[in-house]
């Protein structure tokens, strides 16, 4: 995301000076200075006297006097004060790094978000979206923490693709979200369903089963993970394969009968289950839930029918669930469901323009004709930019040890995933 320089205009030293006035100059300062002014108005240059003691400090006072104003001066211009600290964007252009290819679910996003954003804050700023894929979207991001600049015009785009290699702490990360400033987030949910020709009817078939339930994933350490930490939660006995392409694939597979429990996102559930429900082919167990400004797991508002996993436990285990496992999923939930995506700009960013995107994504959010419009793009989930959404998200990412530990222990001794 490189901007040309700034380029300093030209300043004086053009004019050719008047000799005869340079003349009496030199004469009128060598009478000063007690010395002989036919001398001193002798341009040869070859045989000049050595300058007087008075001559060199006062020479050496102007270079100094002119270094320090340089200094001042050069740094106002080569580092400009952000003009967004203003409370108006006129003239500027946004720039939205997504670490992610074109054309995906985050992309879509990002641009539609951004161009909707840059419309509505004043001044009307441009819109740049860039795209830098690569590393499971940790590239981009170490680019961005790297080298944006901290003046409201440099935006990061976040998912659950590049917060779960940051919370399983991967060599490769180079990027800290609770160092970074959010201006507004969205969630998203997902169902947990499975076929009923495995011998799944409801909740009680998922545990003290015969044999493991098959499951289809794309990554253990991507947005499966969460998934992953709820059949943990539950206690059931599960067989994972990885690899596969996107939860299309998996949903086929499922149909085939190569896999026997799968979870799709709300975007792509009614086009993926419903139609098995109806046909009785799948049952729907459970949603993943959401976790709301306690850090409690509460229904999904898209899903208002379906228990959540907490509710599922208490059915199976009659009791309610504790502990590190699950402490390790709702830690998960929130950052890979609840606030799924997010904009972030750099921690010094002046707080005029933090504040001034976020109440504008605000009222963005509460606008009807933006609702309607963004309704497909933000799969029914609200657009959170609440004034207390950077507090809500920092307890979010607090991410302990203890939960951190877990997690991995669970990769490492249950799927065989090692974390480098």
């Amino acid at each position: 995301m490189n901007r040309p320089e700034h380029i300093l205009p030209r300043t004086g030293g053009d004019e050719q000076a008047d000799p005869e006035v340079t003349s009496q100059a030199r004469k009128a300062t060598a009478l000063r200075n007690h010395e002989d002014p036919a001398v001193a108005d002798d341009e040869s240059g070859d045989d000049l006297p050595l300058p007087t003691r008075r001559t060199a400090l006062s020479v050496m006072g102007g270079f100094a006097v002119l270094a320090a104003a340089g200094t001042l001066l050069g740094s106002d211009l080569l580092h400009p004060p952000a003009s967004t600290a203003d409370g108006d964007y006129a003239g500027e252009t946004v720039e939205f790094l997504i670490p992610l290819a074109e054309g995906g679910g985050t992309d879509t996003w990002a641009r539609f978000i951004g161009t909707q954003l840059t419309r509505a804050i004043p001044g009307s700023p441009g819109f740049a979206p860039t795209n830098e894929s690569g590393g499971e979207g940790i590239t981009g991001t170490n680019h961005y923490v790297s080298s944006a600049k901290p003046d409201g015009t440099e935006v990061l785009v976040s998912t659950a693709t590049t917060v779960v290699p940051w919370l399983l702490r991967r060599q490769a990360v180079r990027y800290n979200f609770t160092d970074l400033v959010p201006i507004l987030a969205n969630g998203t949910g997902a169902v947990v369903y499975a076929r009923t020709a495995a011998g799944v009817a409801g909740l009680k078939d998922l545990i003290d089963r015969p044999t493991p339930l098959k499951f289809g994933g794309i990554a253990a350490t991507g947005l499966d993970l969460t998934t992953l930490l709820a059949f943990d939660l539950l206690d059931m006995d599960i067989s994972a394969t990885f690899g596969f392409e996107g939860r299309g694939p998996v949903n086929l597979a499922l149909q085939r009968g190569e896999v026997d429990i799968d979870y799709q996102t709300t975007s792509s559930y009614s086009s993926a289950v419903k139609t098995l429900l109806e046909e009785k082919s799948a049952v729907a167990l459970f949603s993943l839930g959401q976790l709301d400004e306690n850090r409690e797991v509460v229904r999904d508002p898209n899903f208002k029918d379906l228990p959540t996993v907490v509710e599922a436990y208490e059915t199976l285990h009659g009791t309610a669930p504790s502990g590190p496992k699950l402490d390790a999923y709702k830690t998960v939930l929130g950052v890979t469901y609840t606030y799924q995506k997010a904009l972030w700009v750099p921690p010094d960013t002046p707080a005029q323009a933090v504040e001034l995107m976020r109440s504008t994504a605000e009222k963005l959010g509460a606008s009807p004709a933006f609702q309607k419009a963004a309704d497909k793009v933000l799969g029914g989930y609200p657009l959170d930019a609440g004034a207390d959404l950077r507090q809500r998200i920092r307890a979010a990412y607090a991410v302990s040890p203890q939960v951190r530990s877990h997690v991995v222990e669970l990769l490492t001794s249950t799927y065989n995933v090692k974390i480098d």
